[in-house]
């Protein structure tokens, strides 16, 4: 028996464990949604009002790319670069199944060619070099697309001199593609530090969860940080890193508050908030017009 196969017997002969709170309240309209935190019932249209944000608790829900980047760019401003980019099987990967049929299954369930989007927009008018890693592709994981579109987007806005903000959410590297996936951690580092050597503003935004491969490179070489509020960020697993040093990590360890406190995330930004977080620091970091600093 194979250790797949292994597994799946295992979750298959698992006791069904049912709440003794009765049904679930009915979703099937479409009209309402449940927090999963606190079990609050809202107003569909109120949440997405709210940027998926819930009321009760403050719990931020996953969001698309699609969504994020109409949260953060100027209507209508974002314009998509390298969209054809799609990837490839360069190794024949195969476990279950083949990464060939993994990568055509996220493609048609998400209308993305990989994991990013990548544009030029604008903030409040002013000039921005935007990606968005989407969660729903294959984890967010990074592979030989991600790393390029990233890689090229930055040069672009080295090029044109704008700053630059990349939306992480990821599992990390991409195993499917083996060591091509690895090297795009130090090829988008190389091209962050040319965009840093030209005096250019970065902003990596941590979203729940930022890790693996990404969290080692380009998400934690932000000049300033930020985090969405419990955010999961971290590189290796919490049960992994417990075994190898042999002791009960704290209850928060690996959260955006955690790193905050310990110095590794400069703010903790609700959703609601960044539009507005993000326009201030641009403006503050903008060059200077005629020897005048520009206005906050």
């Amino acid at each position: 028996m194979s250790l797949f196969d292994w597994f799946a017997d295992r979750r298959k002969n698992a006791p069904v464990v049912r709440s003794s709170q009765g049904p679930e309240p009915d979703e099937g309209d479409g009209l309402w949604s449940k927090c999963p935190e606190c079990d609050l019932v809202v107003y569909r249209k109120d949440l997405v009002a709210n940027a998926h944000v819930c009321k009760g608790c403050g719990y931020h829900q996953r969001i698309n790319s699609d969504e994020r980047i109409r949260l953060i760019a100027d209507e209508g401003s974002f314009e998509a670069h390298d969209a054809d980019l799609s990837p490839t099987d360069p190794l024949a990967f195969k476990d279950r199944r083949s990464y060939a049929d993994r990568l055509r299954d996220s493609q048609q369930s998400t209308g993305l060619r990989d994991a990013v989007v990548t544009g030029l927009c604008r903030l409040e008018g002013m000039p921005l070099a935007l990606g968005v890693m989407d969660f729903r592709f294959m984890g967010g994981s990074m592979g030989s697309v991600v790393g390029e579109k990233l890689t090229r987007l930055i040069e672009e806005a080295t090029a044109r001199r704008c700053p630059v903000v990349i939306v992480c959410a990821s599992g990390g590297a991409r195993m499917q593609e083996g060591m091509l996936s690895l090297m795009q951690m130090a090829k988008i580092s190389g091209a962050l530090e040319r965009h840093r050597q030209a005096e250019l503003l970065y902003i990596p935004l941590l979203t729940h969860p930022t890790t693996g491969g990404v969290t080692a490179s380009f998400a934690m070489l932000g000049d300033l940080i930020l985090a969405e509020p419990k955010a999961l960020i971290g590189f290796a697993g919490r049960r992994v890193i417990e075994q190898t040093l042999r002791e009960k990590l704290p209850d928060n360890f690996q959260t955006a508050e955690y790193l905050q406190e310990h110095g590794f995330v400069d703010k903790i930004v609700p959703r609601t908030e960044l539009r507005a977080t993000l326009a201030l620091l641009l403006r503050l970091h903008a060059p200077s017009r005629r020897g005048q600093p520009v206005a906050p």
